[in-house]
């Protein structure tokens, strides 16, 4: 995982393009047994037509010496051979670039003698219209498989990027790790075979990986576990990565609560490894509050990075306090973490930031932390995360609007910026940097489905019905794009692909959510570190809405924050396109501030910056506001505070 972490000592940024260097590691070939028998023909073979591609599954074939699958096309009546998938590839995509578009297809398995298995029923499929809804199955599903059938074949983690061959990302990992329950629940694996799977990976870390008071490191060869190192005094425990992990663990870990003896044996080896931890040491010194990234057996505290916020190492300080075993005093959180670099009183876009520097840095920061560390309803000292991470979102989104360097492609719906490979190696590329060299990385935008769903949404639509044709693959979309130099990366990262997966699901459901904050020892933590309830959001979160997730009627979602300083934003949920007028007036009743547009069906805001219509500056106090559709006017009220 390669990140710049903006006022952190330089995080190495090297070109990640050297794992495409790195030797490509044995895959797990199949047995070669020579006999006449052919396999069993696949079963459970389903296809689907989106806008502009096909889309085929089936179930996994056993047989030990099965070689790989045949897809078939019917084409002019006859069966036409249009693609040869490998054994672990039980998948297949065809883009046609519209919609409309009609086509029918068989499977068949083949072993390792060229034995060929009787043809599945044929199915027909259509390329047709997409809802939102759809849109996010298609992309969680094609996302999964970079985790689930690209996994490494020995160990069961996540491979760095495309052709990284051995070399497996420990936080990749646990990003990967979580996308299980997303499988599982979706219908993409069996409860089976993701608990399988789980174990697999918990026994490889336990009894395998090389590890470092208790620390992964960044890079893992996942055949035999050994380190790899990430750079020359960089060969031995990495806390951040490690912690990007244990979050996985611990979302894993209250996800297979079974009887069962698989699941319960899941439990107790990820509370093993968890424990086996040892936060504490990290620490370096007795008496500091600083927890450091990494150590070496062979060149100690070479690197010499201690870590303070604000960046995306949340995690690694809440994980640390909430250990059961080796944990560090819960004032490192304010001592350590939140450094003197912290704070931000910034308003960028018209959208304050609590904390962060500048306009917030690359989006990164927004998700690695919060794949299961929920931000809602709650606040530190410093800010609510979850306002803080959406409004990071809207200056990022902002900014490419304003588009003040001048870059082909950046729009309303073509937005994005976090870390990623670009035309020119990789960077962490951020609003209002160097960094900003014109590439969009779908990633930054769509991983942001919780906090900006309306934005997050027009973008993921835009990327795949404008750019699909060469952003769009086999394990979803690929890692950017640059729009000004006609380029489409042709890689896909762990660290990108996760938060993807994941954070659509936190947006649909919550699931992971809820699964790490169930974790009985994250409670504690929190109060020990001062997180109370945050009680000024008003914001309704349970829209109802009908099965493509329209609205059901015209809602007043509530304002956030509430009280506000310089600005809120109104919410409000409509079940049909039309227009809605907002104003604002004060105690005594004087207008003080309209707005009106045309939304379409869905959830819509309008925010307020506390200025009148004639350009004044409103006074504190207590205003209310009444929003308005065609046929129904509702109320509320806020509080400007300054």
């Amino acid at each position: 995982m390669i990140r710049n972490t903006g006022n952190q000592i330089n995080r190495f940024i090297f070109l990640l393009f050297i794992g495409a260097f790195l030797t490509i590691g044995a895959e797990a070939a199949p047995q070669t047994i020579l006999d006449s028998d052919p396999p069993a023909t696949p079963t459970g073979f389903v296809g689907k037509g989106y806008e502009k591609h096909f889309s085929l599954r089936w179930m996994a074939n056993s047989e030990p010496d099965l070689k790989g699958y045949n897809v078939y096309k019917k084409i002019n009546n006859a069966w036409v051979k249009t693609a040869v998938k490998n054994f672990r590839d039980n998948y297949y995509q065809l883009w046609t670039g519209n919609t409309g578009v009609t086509a029918v297809f068989a499977v068949t398995a083949f072993d390792s003698s060229n034995n060929e298995s009787p043809m599945t029923s044929e199915i027909e499929i259509t390329t047709s219209p997409m809802e939102d809804e759809d849109f996010l199955d298609m992309v969680q599903e094609a996302t999964f498989r970079y985790f689930w059938n690209y996994a490494h074949p020995v160990s069961g983690l996540a491979r760095e990027r495309l052709n990284s061959g051995e070399t497996v990302t420990t936080g990749g990992s646990g990003f990967g790790l979580m996308g299980i329950p997303v499988g599982i629940e979706r219908g993409y694996i069996t409860r089976e075979e993701g608990a399988a799977r789980t174990l697999k990976v918990v026994n490889f870390l336990l009894n395998k990986a090389d590890r470092f008071h208790g620390a992964w490191s960044h890079w893992l060869n996942g055949t035999n576990g050994k380190v790899q190192p990430f750079s020359t005094y960089d060969d031995g425990g990495d806390l951040v990565e490690t912690a990007f992990l244990v979050q996985g663990l611990l979302t894993l870990r209250q996800y297979f609560d079974g009887a069962n003896p698989t699941e319960t044996e899941i439990r107790q080896k990820i509370t093993q490894a968890w424990e086996g931890v040892d936060w504490n040491f990290y620490r370096r010194y007795p008496n500091t509050f600083k927890l450091y990234w990494h150590w070496s057996p062979n060149y100690g505290w070479q690197m010499n990075m201690p870590v303070s916020g604000y960046m995306e190492a949340l995690i690694m300080y809440l994980l640390a306090i909430a250990s059961p075993t080796n944990p560090i005093p819960a004032n490192c959180y304010w001592l350590g973490w939140t450094g003197n670099n912290y704070q931000n009183t910034g308003t960028y876009y018209g959208y304050r930031l609590w904390v962060g520097q500048g306009t917030g840095g690359p989006l990164f920061f927004a998700h690695y932390s919060f794949l299961g560390f929920d931000p809602r309803h709650k606040k530190d000292q410093y800010a609510n995360y979850f306002e803080n991470n959406r409004n990071q979102t809207l200056i990022n989104r902002a900014y490419c609007i304003a588009n003040p360097k001048g870059y082909a492609g950046y729009n309303a719906n073509t937005w994005g910026l976090t870390a990623s490979d670009d035309p020119w190696g990789y960077s962490a590329h951020a609003p209002n940097t160097g960094a900003d060299n014109g590439t969009i990385t779908p990633s930054a935008a769509i991983s942001s489905m919780p906090y900006t769903p309306v934005e997050s949404m027009e973008a993921l639509k835009n990327f795949y019905r404008t750019y699909g044709t060469y952003l769009w693959g086999e394990y979803g979309f690929k890692d950017a794009f640059h729009p000004g130099q006609s380029w489409f990366a042709q890689s896909y990262l762990a660290i990108d692909q996760g938060p993807i997966l994941v954070m659509i699901e936190n947006y649909r459901t919550g699931l992971l959510w809820q699964k790490f904050m169930s974790n009985p020892e994250i409670a504690p933590m929190l109060t020990a570190v001062g997180f109370v309830p945050d009680t000024t959001t008003s914001v309704k979160d349970d829209l109802s809405t009908d099965g493509a997730g329209v609205p059901k009627s015209f809602e007043l979602l509530g304002n956030y924050p509430n009280p506000f300083n310089p600005s809120t934003r109104i919410a409000f949920a409509l079940p049909a396109a039309g227009d809605v007028k907002l104003q604002i007036f004060n105690s005594l009743g004087v207008l003080v501030q309209q707005k009106e547009g045309y939304f379409s069906a869905g959830r819509h805001e309008f925010e307020w910056n506390g200025v009148g219509q004639a350009g004044n500056t409103a006074n504190s106090g207590v205003y209310f506001y009444k929003i308005s559709d065609s046929n129904n006017t509702l109320t509320g009220k806020m509080v400007l505070i300054k």
